[in-house]
């Protein structure tokens, strides 16, 4: 299993739909902020210069509504890397309660020529612990 990561989010005004909770579409920008968050945290510092994360698929499982004000956690866990893709596992929390759960894949890009990308396996191993056996 690789590392986990703990993203936290504070529920603004701006995240509010007409239903008087947080639009859905907020989910997306939570998965890719802490998902995001995970690789700057964890990679060496060259190789988040070097390389950029694309999302190319979410599936989303909405359970319970998120409001104004709210303390919420996202936690990624980087199920498996194969080539320049990873594929991500990310639940949406509030305190106890699962409000999402998101399963994702990613793409790995070179940050100069924005084509896709494969990690050297010392960076892989830095980023994504025991998955870097999966590639």
């Amino acid at each position: 299993m690789s590392k986990i990561h703990d993203h936290n989010i504070s529920v603004q005004a701006s995240d509010i739909d007409f239903m008087g909770h947080v639009n859905n579409a907020n989910y997306l920008n939570w998965v890719q902020d802490a998902v995001i968050a995970h690789w700057q945290k964890i990679a060496p510092p060259q190789a988040v210069a070097e390389h950029l994360w694309v999302a190319l698929k979410h599936e989303i499982t909405y359970r319970k509504p998120a409001f104004l004000d709210d303390e919420v956690i996202a936690t990624v866990i980087l199920e498996k890397v194969h080539g320049a893709r990873a594929f991500y596992d990310t639940v949406i929390t509030r305190g106890e309660e699962v409000l999402a759960e998101v399963k994702s894949s990613w793409c790995c890009v070179d940050a100069e020529t924005l084509r896709p990308a494969r990690l050297a396996e010392d960076i892989k191993r830095a980023f994504m612990g025991s998955c870097a056996a999966a590639s």
